[in-house]
C-alpha cells in the first residue's frame, strides 16, 4: 500500500515533467518553423556572423586551485548544455568564484547570450537565464542589436550541419570561432526581423518556463524519493509539497 501510494504521487511529477517537456518542444518546432518559412527565400547576404555579434568563447579554471571553485557563478560545461530538455540553461553542474572567473579565459556572458557547442559536439544550443560563464568547446554569440537574438538563434540552428562540415581536427572535431565567424547570414529587412522577435519571443518564454518547471520537479521528486523510502517524511506530507508544487 505504502509503495504503490509512493509510486502514484511521485508518478504525478514525472508526468507533469512530460507534459512540460512536451510544451516545450512543441514552442521550439514552432518558433524553428515560422523562421524556416520567413527565411527559405532569403539569400546570404554580405553581413556574417562576425559582423552582426560579437562571438566569444570559454576556457576552464586550474582545477587544482580550490580557491577557484565552489562560489556562486554559474560555469557551464557542454554536458550542461547537452543534458538540457530546451535550450534554457537556468544552472550549471559546476560553480567557480570571481578568483576563477578572472583566470578562466571566460567572459560572465548576460541572460539573453547564445551558447553553442563548438568541440566534439557541435551545435547544441543554450540561451542562459542567469549570468554565465562558459568552459572549453563552446562559441558565444551576443548579437549587437537585441532585437537579432532569435533571428540568429534560429539561423545558427537552421546551419548546424553546414557547421559542421567546416570543423576539423586530428583528435576532436572543432568548428574555429574565425571559421565562424566568416559564415554568411541570411537577413530580413529590419522590420521583418523585429516582426519575427516579436512573434516567437512569447513561444520561447512558455518553453522556458516549462524547462524551469521541470527542472524544480524534478529536484523535488529527486528529494522526496529517499525520504519516502526511508521513512523519513510521511506520504501526506509529500503530497502536500507536491501539491504546492503543480
Amino acid at each position: 500500500m505504502q509503495q504503490r501510494m509512493i509510486g502514484e504521487l511521485l508518478g504525478a511529477l514525472d508526468d507533469k515533467i512530460a507534459a512540460n517537456e512536451r510544451i516545450a518542444r512543441t514552442s521550439l518546432d514552432l518558433a524553428d518553423a515560422h523562421f524556416e518559412l520567413v527565411a527559405r527565400n532569403l539569400a546570404y547576404s554580405s553581413e556574417t556572423f562576425g559582423t552582426v555579434a560579437d562571438v566569444f568563447g570559454g576556457g576552464t579554471p586550474r582545477t587544482s586551485e580550490p580557491a577557484y571553485w565552489d562560489g556562486p557563478i554559474a560555469w557551464a560545461t557542454v554536458s550542461d548544455v547537452t543534458g538540457l530538455s530546451g535550450p534554457y540553461l537556468f544552472t550549471t553542474a559546476r560553480k567557480i568564484t570571481e578568483k576563477g572567473l578572472a583566470e578562466c579565459g571566460s567572459q560572465l556572458y548576460p541572460p539573453g547570450s547564445i551558447f553553442m557547442t563548438s568541440r566534439a559536439t557541435i551545435g547544441a544550443f543554450a540561451v542562459p537565464q542567469v549570468p554565465t560563464a562558459v568552459s572549453h568547446g563552446f562559441i558565444v554569440v551576443i548579437p549587437r542589436q537585441p532585437e537579432m537574438r532569435w533571428w540568429l538563434f534560429h539561423e545558427m540552428r537552421s546551419r548546424v550541419d553546414e557547421m559542421r562540415s567546416l570543423a576539423n581536427g586530428s583528435v576532436l572535431l572543432g568548428l574555429s570561432r574565425e571559421d565562424f565567424k566568416a559564415m554568411r547570414v541570411r537577413l530580413a529587412e529590419p522590420d521583418v526581423i523585429a516582426r519575427f522577435s516579436a512573434q516567437v519571443d512569447p513561444l520561447h518564454k512558455r518553453a522556458a518556463k516549462c524547462v524551469e518547471e521541470s527542472y524544480v520537479l524534478a529536484e523535488l521528486r529527486d528529494t522526496l524519493l529517499p525520504k519516502l523510502m526511508s521513512d523519513e517524511i510521511r506520504v501526506r506530507d509529500a503530497e502536500k509539497a507536491v501539491e504546492e508544487a503543480l
